[in-house]
């Protein structure tokens, strides 16, 4: 008889956690989603960079509105963990960043991040993209978290590589944007990794 292997992450631990909030430098705060940010998921159709590299949908507000509830449903559904990036103060989203194409039996999960044209510039990707990743070695309990991207979009190395994550290469023709298919960049943390 072969013994099956235990789940890395059990069913039913990440529902079971309330979704984390960060302080970030430069006044910004890891948040979830709230109803008033909708005007920003809107703004993310619009804006040409993020188009491009994230392939988001063209929404309406009422649209939008339901985009954010859902993204709740699929935390509680342990599909994803979407945070807004917005200024701590208070005031509506200025990017994204979540942790989804979750395996919580395997043990892994994607890192995906956007920000507006009002937060770029910051350096406020780096620091949350690093305290996405220690919620989800520490906290959620994933072995393996990974970031892709189109091997011209420069940024987004450069806040993979920031964020710890080392290159471990190359996935020929692996996404299609609008301009065609692209090559993507294949970046990983392991739990066991040492510390940023």
């Amino acid at each position: 008889m072969i013994d099956s292997i235990p789940p890395v992450v059990p069913a039913g631990r990440m529902r079971e956690l309330p979704q984390p909030e960060f302080d970030l430098p430069g006044e910004r705060r890891l948040r979830p989603w709230a109803a008033q940010d909708a005007p920003a998921l809107v703004d993310c159709f619009l804006d040409p960079d993020i188009r491009h590299w994230n392939r988001p949908s063209r929404l309406d507000l009422p649209e939008a509105e339901e985009r954010i509830t859902r993204f709740h449903e699929r935390w509680q559904a342990e599909e994803a963990a979407i945070w807004a990036i917005a200024p701590a103060t208070g005031g509506p989203a200025l990017g994204l960043i979540g942790l989804a194409d979750l395996d919580l039996p395997g043990g892994s999960g994607e890192i995906l991040y956007w920000l507006l044209p009002a937060g770029r510039g910051s350096g406020v990707m780096v620091p949350a993209t690093e305290a996405v990743t220690r919620w989800a070695f520490d906290d959620l309990g994933l072995h393996r978290v990974r970031i892709t991207h189109s091997v011209a979009n420069p940024a987004s190395c450069a806040v993979a590589t920031k964020a710890g994550f080392p290159l471990e290469g190359t996935m020929r023709g692996a996404l299609l944007h609008a301009d065609g298919w692209h090559d993507q960049h294949l970046h990983a943390r392991l739990r066991t990794d040492s510390p940023v």
